[in-house]
């Protein structure tokens, strides 16, 4: 409820994009698959590549969003630099695919790429909105470090001393929202 106007706001941006760019035109939303606790499920975002890369990409639009030319004018502006295209993912949080701090979601494949590794806690913990690795951009830190540090916390900290834990988390990461600290194009 309380985000429901910003909500607002970035489905009327991005539609008004689309009525002005007939190149950002397609789907408002996208799916992909991700792995949390074990289980895939649909992570839903926010589209912010063109409707013809999205479909290119097969599965895995991550690594194609570092190309400006990829994005819509909406996602290159807006949605990725303050991480808006993530929005929707609070209906993932709502439905049980994750919790609002944890490891964020990876896609099946470099989860068995990670099990076969060694790292199974993808496979043993509800995934994040955010989480540890993404407060911590820059910092040179290895983000598998910083899961696993987490999901330690999760293990022997008591219900209490998580939540601070967790807390400190969530305005960590409005922190880095606010200073517009996504990608940069």
């Amino acid at each position: 409820m309380l985000l429901s106007p910003a909500i607002v706001l970035v489905l009327l941006a991005v539609l008004t994009d689309m009525l002005v760019s007939p190149a950002d035109r397609g789907p408002v939303f996208y799916r992909e698959a991700r792995v949390s606790r074990g289980r895939t499920f649909d992570l839903l975002k926010f589209r912010t590549l063109r409707a013809d890369v999205l479909v290119a990409a097969g599965g895995h639009a991550r690594p194609l969003e570092h190309d400006p030319d990829n994005l819509t004018w909406s996602g290159r502006r807006f949605l990725k630099p303050w991480y808006l295209d993530e929005l929707p993912q609070l209906l993932n949080v709502l439905h049980g695919d994750l919790s609002l701090v944890g490891p964020r979601p990876w896609p099946p494949e470099l989860v068995e790429r990670q099990v076969a590794d060694g790292d199974d806690y993808r496979t043993r913990i509800l995934a994040g909105l955010t989480g540890p690795a993404q407060v911590t951009k820059g910092s040179g830190q290895r983000y598998a470090d910083l899961d696993l540090h987490y999901v330690h916390a999760c293990e022997t900290l008591g219900a209490w001393s998580l939540v601070r834990y967790d807390v400190r988390i969530i305005c960590q990461t409005i922190a880095v929202m606010a200073r517009g600290e996504g990608l940069e194009y």
